[in-house]
Formats: structure tokens, sequence, C-alpha cells
């Protein structure tokens, strides 16, 4: 103890000052490394704590108040985060895996689909893995698109849903669950039927595609009820999307009134539909490479002006161009194009820029370091044009693929936005005409505001035809059990009548 006595005496001997009395440099050594012992301890305790609890100190970490992600437009409210829904009690039959395929907006049904499908059949559905070999080869996870927390959260009450399947039960530890693909456009009684017995003996099925696995329609009420609630409340972009996205729609919102505009004249439309009317020899040849570069792209000879004439085709910038001033878009509008790299690049649009000068894209529109995160991210890049075009003014789909239709249904459930839906069939002869001089431009536009009349997203029923699934009005693009509060969608407002419905008329589209 001698010895101890004499260290710490000489240590404060050296820090001992000329002038200052030994006694009070002590008490301010021993004050100085008592507060930062404290300090450190405390900021220890808190950290813990919140690992533990978030409100294991509810009068500290509660000081920091949750705010709601909200457009920068929008005067941001201070509250709590929501209560979690209490869980559904049930025995789950066994883990539902299931690897979508395909673009965002066909993935995003398939996880509504997905979801309905595992609440059925009282299953645990691990969170969807996301197509990553497709023409895209978009390496983002569920993770980098969805918030995975909300979507797991917000469903606790319908589903399970659990980020990956317990050990035991991976393909590391040597487990194979049964694989497979449902059957296309099935109802719950195949799922029941047909894909519930198997869990009697497989613990895990991994369902390899679950493109349109979920009939549109004769599906009970119930069931299409969750499509929409996943649709429209489960599914959440992450934070890093929806703030870049919202800040794309306030740029838009502040240059007045736009129109989205998505523009599906890219490369792997063209060459999965065959279509190359417009484009040069070397364009064509060079389509068809990639066509049959792609095993799961199914056609391979195409005629190319059959599958015009059908209506089958998207619509060419120079096509756009003509019927976007048909309908009486005005040449001032700011277009935002809801699109890719359009094929044949910037040459490609002159006749559309020409026609109206204030065409933008995200590109234009944000910083370079702002986009920099979602390069070689086709799916995340796919996000920001998704919530552009549903916050759009009008939005013009060129082509009636997933996102058209994705998008639809969200403005229709939003208040039926002005949807714009092409008739490409009626416009492909038109454009025709007009081009050969047999129809003037005050002719075409005439005919052509007279076939979109009923065609700009008014509350109408969605067009079912028995075993034409293919064929018949997309769920997604008319989930009218969405709208409904009772048991049926018998009363819907402006289902009975569709005089005076909201874009009635085409001449007050910008009014």
């Amino acid at each position: 103890m001698e010895v101890r006595s004499e260290n710490v005496q000489v240590r404060c001997d050296k820090l001992q000052a000329p002038g200052i009395p030994r006694t009070r440099l002590q008490v301010w050594f021993i004050r100085v490394c008592s507060s930062i012992l404290l300090w450190t301890c405390l900021v220890q305790l808190v950290a813990v704590g919140e690992l533990w609890h978030p409100k294991f100190f509810p009068n500290i970490t509660n000081k920091v108040p949750w705010i709601p992600l909200v457009p920068r437009h929008v005067d941001a409210v201070v509250q709590s985060p929501p209560p979690l829904v209490p869980p559904r009690n049930y025995t789950s039959n066994g883990f539902l895996k299931v690897s979508c395929n395909g673009g965002l907006n066909q993935m995003r049904a398939a996880i509504c689909d997905m979801v309905t499908v595992a609440q059925l059949l009282n299953l645990t559905l691990v969170v969807p893995e996301l197509d990553k070999t497709s023409f895209w080869a978009d390496p983002s996870n569920f993770e980098d698109i969805f918030n995975v927390r909300h979507f797991i959260d917000s469903l606790r009450d319908e589903v399970r849903i659990v980020r990956r399947l317990p050990k035991k039960y991976s393909r590391k530890y040597g487990y194979s669950p049964m694989e497979m693909p449902p059957v296309s456009w099935s109802n719950e009684k195949y799922y029941l039927q047909q894909i519930l017995p198997h869990f009697s003996k497989h613990k895990v099925l991994h369902f390899n595609r679950t493109d349109t696995r979920l009939a549109n329609n004769g599906i009970p009420f119930d069931l299409q009820k969750l499509r929409c609630r996943v649709n429209f409340q489960g599914l959440k972009f992450t934070p890093k999307i929806e703030t870049l996205g919202y800040e794309l729609v306030r740029i838009l919102q502040e240059k007045g009134p736009f129109v989205a505009l998505h523009l599906r004249y890219e490369m792997d439309m063209l060459a999965f539909s065959g279509c190359t009317h417009g484009c040069s020899m070397g364009e064509a040849e060079e389509l068809k490479r990639l066509r049959y570069a792609y095993p799961w792209w199914r056609e391979k000879e195409i005629v190319s002006e059959e599958r015009r004439s059908q209506g089958l085709c998207p619509l060419t910038p120079e096509e756009a161009a003509l019927v976007l001033q048909a309908l009486g878009i005005d040449k001032d509008t700011h277009i935002y194009i809801a699109a890719g790299e359009i094929y044949g690049g910037e040459k490609r649009l002159a006749a559309l820029r020409a026609a109206f000068p204030r065409i933008v894209r995200k590109e234009m529109l944000l910083d370079p370091a702002e986009l920099q995160l979602f390069q070689n991210h086709s799916s995340q890049m796919a996000a920001l044009d998704f919530m552009v075009s549903t916050a759009s003014d009008i939005f013009i789909p060129t082509y009636d693929g997933n996102m058209a239709k994705v998008v639809e249904g969200h403005r229709r459930y939003l208040g039926f936005k002005k949807s714009i839906l092409l008739d490409r069939k009626i416009l492909v002869g038109l454009l025709d005409m007009h081009h050969n001089g047999t129809l003037s431009f005050n002719e075409f536009t005439v005919a052509v505001r007279l076939a979109h009349e009923k065609r700009m997203g008014q509350p109408t029923r969605r067009r079912v035809i028995a075993d034409k699934p293919k064929e018949e009005d997309y769920f997604y693009a008319n989930p009218q059990e969405c709208f409904c509060e009772g048991t049926n969608c018998a009363d819907l407002p402006g289902y009975g009548n569709l005089s005076g419905i909201q874009g009635a008329k085409v001449s007050d589209l910008l009014s």
C-alpha cells in the first residue's frame, strides 16, 4: 500500500503547477476524471438500453420524435410510430419461399399474390427473392427496394413473414425444398386442393415462378381485399427511394401541371415484342439477335407489321408526339419520360422534343450524385418512375405492360386520377391514314379524341372473359374490390353510371 501511495504521490507532484496548492489540484483532477467516467457509463447504458428495448429510457430516447417520410411540399407532422397490429395466431403448415421473375411491377403484383396464397394456406412466407437473371440483371434484393420491416409488421395480422428460412431448412445444411411453378391464373381451389397437400411431406415449398399465378376474377372477396392491402399499404419503397422520388415530384409540381409519358420504346420491349416499325435494317437485326439470346422469350420469328396492326406494339416517339398533339396536350406542358434508355437515344426523341420542348427525364432534374447509387439498378430506377407516374396530373402509357397497368390501378385507387389509356389498334390505323394523306390533321385529331373519351381511367367494371385470362382486364389495373368497404362492389359510387365522371372530356386535359 505504501508503494501505490507513493506512485499516486509522484503523479500528483508531476501535475502540480507552480503557485497552486496541492490540495486544489487534486480535487480538480478527481472531479474531471469522475465526470468523464460518469458520462461514459451513461452513454453506454443508453446504448445498451436502446438495443434491449427502445423504451428502456423513455425520458431520454423519446426526446427524438419519429417523423414519417412525406413529400417535401407537404408539411411534416410529428407523430409516434403507428402501433403494431396484433399478430394473427395460427399454426403454420410450413414455409413458402418464392422467387419472383420479371421487372419491378410484375414482381410487385406477384408479391401481393404470394402473400395472399400464404395467408390462404396458413403458411409462413419467407421475404421474396427478386429476379436477378432477367434482361435487366438488377442485383437488388427485396430490402433494397421495399421497406422490409414495414412489410413484415404491417401484414402480421394476416400472415407470418420471416426474413429467411430457419437454418435447418437451408441448402447449406443439406435440405432440399420441393420446387415448382404454380399454374398460371389459378383460383383458391387450386391452391387448397393441389398445393396445400404437398406440405404433408415437405416443410418448405419453393415457387420458382410467380408471374400471374392468381386469377383476376372468381376469387373470394376477402382474398381480393388482401391483395389490395398488400399493394397499397404493405409495399412501401425504402426511405432512400421515397426521398428521391418525392424530390422529383416536388421539382415537377413547382413547374406546374405535368404529364408522365411511359414511353416504352426500349430495347428489351422492342426485341421481346418483335416490333421494329421505324427502325433501320441494322437495328431490326440487332433486336432479332437479342430476342434469340434469351431462351425464355418464346416467340422468335415475328412479323413486325402484323404485330403492329393488331395494336401489340409500343408507339414510336414520333407516333407519340402526334397522338399527344391530337389529344390537346399544350406544347409548353412539362412531359416527364418515365422510362429507361430510349432505343436510338436522343436522336430518336427529336420529333417528340420538337413538338414538346419541355421534355424532361430524371437525369435532367437531379444532380448526378443523387442518382449515383441507383446506377445499374433498373428496378430502383423504375421505382422512381413509378412514384412520378402515380403523382402526375396525367399519365399516358404508350404500351400496356406491367408498369402501365399497376400505375393505372394506383391512380384509380387515388381517386381515379386521369390516365389516358391509348387504344393502339385504332391509333395505328389513324396514324397510317394521316401519314398517307387520306386523313388531315384536324380529322385525325377529332378521331383520336372520340376514340379515347371513355379511356381516361374513369370508374368501370373489370372486364371478365371466361377461360381467357390474358385477354380480360388485369386485376391490378382495375382493382375494383379495393374501392369497396362492404362485402361486394354492387353499390360502388360511379360504377352504375359513368356519365359526368372526371376526365370524360379530352378538351379539359389541363384544366
